[in-house]
């Protein structure tokens, strides 16, 4: 039997402004790192081309999501782009208390609420090397319309302003080396020692 293993479960929270590929990064990750659970959100807004019901977003009606809201049952939940997003709490106090590492994509609104309710979390905050990267990247999606482009921009500057908020920062200049980055982080914390449990004497180690 392995003599280390993990308390509670970890949560990695991952944000970033629209175009800085943080869904692209926690996709990445996830295949390379085990054991590690994503959390899916809730969201009002459509799905777009290649997203999957319960793989990426649970699509919801805003009158469901509100009727949510009002029975307590989120963890973090905030209005983006005006469409509404959210985490479930319940699952995922199941998923932490039976020892699982969750990472979860939300924005830096549903961010702040969760790094209140679970200080021990770990947050990262990816950004572009410029803005003027991130509005390419924005138009070459051929997602959004030009006021929503707009919209996102100018959103976008209020997000990066609050990198300083976060354990880590990643720049995305290069996808592998982000994607590198980001699984050090997560596999560097998982070996910090007061996450960890030792069963002594096991290994050759002091108690105390």
């Amino acid at each position: 039997m392995d003599p280390v293993t993990r308390r509670r479960g970890t949560l990695v929270v991952v944000s970033a402004p629209s175009g800085a590929g943080k869904t692209t990064l926690c996709r990445e990750v996830r295949s390379l790192i085990p054991d590690l659970t994503y959390s899916v959100s809730y969201t009002t807004r459509a799905p777009r081309p290649g997203e999957a019901e319960d793989k990426d977003f649970y699509f919801v009606s805003a009158a469901a999501f509100k009727a949510m809201v009002e029975q307590n049952e989120f963890a973090e939940w905030a209005i983006v782009h005006d469409n509404y997003y959210g985490t479930a709490a319940r699952p995922l106090e199941q998923a932490l208390a039976a020892g699982l590492d969750i990472l979860l994509d939300i924005d830096t609104q549903g961010a702040r609420q969760l790094r209140t309710r679970y200080p021990e979390a770990i947050s990262i905050f990816i950004a572009a090397p410029s803005l003027q990267l991130l509005e390419e990247r924005l138009r070459e999606r051929k997602s959004d319309a030009p006021r929503e482009i707009a919209g996102r921009m100018a959103r976008a500057r209020e997000e990066i302003a609050a990198w300083r908020g976060y354990n880590y920062l990643i720049i995305n200049r290069d996808l592998k080396e982000a994607v590198d980055q980001l699984a050090s982080i997560i596999q560097a914390e998982r070996c910090r020692t007061n996450r960890l449990q030792l069963k002594l004497p096991d290994l050759a180690l002091p108690e105390s």
